[in-house]
């Protein structure tokens, strides 16, 4: 396959090898570090991978975001959208305004809702029940991915129990599936720096592991292009990889490449913030490597890529676009390049572009509709 190309001999032999079976971490570490002409071998192995292992349907899901408060007492290094309550831009949704989101969206198709907010002190576990059952009793059909491991362990504190009763509360009052947001970088080092409030490693790892053992299962994410360093970048795949081979849990992994210019870091000072665009081509394209089908899903976040920039990475080992999110705040206060609202008809003109079939899919990819 490499014959022609004008690759090293150990990138054509981690490549070789990355075609019948995973690669490891020092390999992948090689592979994140390559430049020039070998670039285009990997994103090619990449891409071979991906239609060996999921063929060429890309997939989606027709969401909306319900983003039920910016008040957040967990005020990370990266993020934009988070307020103190006594900011004049502090808000918290009512149940009324709630439901015309949730309305709004299921007379557009909606299959699910994206349930999202800052850690707010007073939330506890009543209060997330009270908001999955707002919607449930509204729109029983329609699943709920929500809350992150963050917010989930603050309200079983606050409410006194263990997070395994409050997992299996939430999913008695609807949760349908967990984001893997709070994800960031799977390195205490790392997080020391841009989130040091909130979950470790350790406790980020315990959560999402509670939720697929009560029956949750959820997305694993990683947010990259900040403080971390490549290796760092790989050992945060190598962890998800081994909590999926433990519990096969994640339905999907997404990388997240870090939108800088509003973040308190950038402001106060913190340079060489955002991954470039070959670092993102490259990290779709290890992380296709590295999961191969163990994950088989892997979603391009074109609401941080933008359009153009998300078609192309679907060709580094992607099959995933996400939503059409109807409104995603968090990335929107980042400076989300094209918007945070796509329509089906928008996301389909990029799928077919690339000659591939563009499938609306439900959360846990186990029902497919074809557009």
């Amino acid at each position: 396959m490499f014959d022609e190309l004008p690759v090293s001999s150990k990138t054509e032999r981690i490549l070789t090898k990355s075609l019948d079976e995973d690669i490891s971490v020092e390999e992948a570490n090689h592979l994140m570090n390559i430049r020039g002409s070998e670039i285009h071998p990997l994103l090619a192995t990449a891409d071979f991978l991906r239609h060996q292992i999921v063929g060429d349907n890309v997939t989606f899901i027709n969401n909306c975001n319900i983003n039920f408060t910016n008040i957040c007492t967990v005020r990370c290094g990266f993020c934009a959208f988070g307020k103190d309550a006594d900011d004049p831009d502090a808000y918290i949704l009512n149940d009324e305004q709630i439901l015309e989101k949730a309305d709004g969206a299921a007379s557009n198709g909606a299959r699910e809702f994206t349930l999202m907010g800052g850690v707010h002190p007073d939330a506890d576990m009543d209060y997330y029940i009270h908001l999955l059952t707002l919607l449930k009793e509204s729109h029983p059909d329609i699943s709920i991915h929500g809350f992150s491991p963050t917010m989930i362990r603050d309200a079983c504190l606050a409410s006194g129990m263990d997070v395994a009763e409050g997992f299996e509360m939430l999913k008695s009052a609807g949760l349908d599936t967990l984001p893997g947001t709070a994800a960031e970088i799977l390195t205490d080092r790392s997080r020391e720096i841009i989130c040091p409030e909130k979950v470790s490693v350790a406790e980020w790892i315990d959560t999402v592991k509670t939720a697929q053992e009560v029956g949750i299962k959820g997305s694993a994410t990683i947010m990259y292009g900040h403080v971390e360093t490549m290796e760092e970048r790989v050992e945060h795949i190598d962890i998800i990889r081994s909590i999926q081979q433990e519990t096969g849990g994640f339905t999907e992994f997404i990388p997240m490449t870090f939108m800088h210019e509003f973040s308190p870091i950038f402001l106060e000072g913190q340079k060489n913030l955002g991954a470039t665009g070959t670092q993102d081509l490259k990290l779709y394209a290890v992380s296709r490597l590295m999961l191969r089908d163990l994950i088989p899903n892997i979603q391009v976040s074109w609401v941080k890529m933008g359009f153009r920039f998300a078609q192309v990475v679907l060709t580094a080992g992607a099959n995933d676009l996400g939503g059409t999110l109807g409104g995603d705040e968090l990335s929107e206060a980042s400076g989300a390049p094209d918007g945070v609202d796509a329509s089906i008809e928008t996301l389909s003109r990029m799928v077919k572009d690339l000659g591939r079939n563009p499938i609306e899919r439900n959360s846990t990819y186990t029902e497919f509709y074809e557009i």
